[in-house]
Protein backbone atom coordinates (compact mmCIF):
# COMPACT_ATOMS: atom_id res chain seq x y z
CA UNK A 1 0.00 0.00 0.00
CA UNK A 2 1.50 3.34 -1.00
CA UNK A 3 1.25 6.56 1.01
CA UNK A 4 -1.71 7.92 -0.96
CA UNK A 5 -3.71 4.73 -0.35
CA UNK A 6 -2.82 4.88 3.36
CA UNK A 7 -4.10 8.46 3.62
CA UNK A 8 -7.34 7.57 1.82
CA UNK A 9 -7.81 4.55 4.08
CA UNK A 10 -7.20 6.71 7.14
CA UNK A 11 -10.02 9.02 6.07
CA UNK A 12 -12.33 6.09 5.31
CA UNK A 13 -11.69 4.46 8.69
CA UNK A 14 -12.14 7.64 10.73
CA UNK A 15 -15.43 8.51 12.42
CA UNK A 16 -14.39 12.13 12.83
CA UNK A 17 -13.06 14.93 10.62
CA UNK A 18 -9.27 15.01 10.39
CA UNK A 19 -6.56 17.58 9.81
CA UNK A 20 -3.12 16.88 8.33
CA UNK A 21 -1.47 16.48 11.74
CA UNK A 22 -3.97 13.83 12.84
CA UNK A 23 -3.69 11.97 9.51
CA UNK A 24 0.09 12.01 9.89
CA UNK A 25 -0.12 10.57 13.41
CA UNK A 26 -2.58 7.82 12.46
CA UNK A 27 -0.92 6.76 9.20
CA UNK A 28 2.72 7.20 10.34
CA UNK A 29 3.51 9.29 7.27
CA UNK A 30 5.43 12.56 7.48
CA UNK A 31 3.16 15.60 7.72
CA UNK A 32 4.88 17.22 4.73
CA UNK A 33 4.03 14.20 2.58
CA UNK A 34 0.47 14.09 3.96
CA UNK A 35 -0.02 17.73 2.95
CA UNK A 36 1.05 16.95 -0.63
CA UNK A 37 -1.27 13.96 -0.84
CA UNK A 38 -4.18 15.88 0.67
CA UNK A 39 -3.68 18.66 -1.87
CA UNK A 40 -4.15 16.10 -4.68
CA UNK A 41 -7.18 14.56 -2.95
CA UNK A 42 -8.79 17.99 -2.49
CA UNK A 43 -8.28 18.76 -6.18
CA UNK A 44 -10.08 15.62 -7.38
CA UNK A 45 -12.66 15.93 -4.55
CA UNK A 46 -11.81 12.62 -2.89
CA UNK A 47 -11.86 14.52 0.39
CA UNK A 48 -14.10 17.46 1.31
CA UNK A 49 -14.02 20.05 4.06
CA UNK A 50 -17.12 19.94 6.29
CA UNK A 51 -15.54 22.55 8.58
CA UNK A 52 -12.54 24.83 8.33
CA UNK A 53 -9.14 23.07 8.39
CA UNK A 54 -10.70 19.63 8.81
CA UNK A 55 -11.33 17.08 6.09
CA UNK A 56 -13.44 13.99 5.55
CA UNK A 57 -13.72 11.30 2.88
CA UNK A 58 -16.22 12.21 0.18
CA UNK A 59 -18.33 9.08 -0.22
CA UNK A 60 -20.48 10.26 -3.09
Amino acid sequence: MNDKEKVIQTFKDSDEHLNATKVSEISSIEKKEVNKIMKELKKDETIISPKRCYWAFNDK
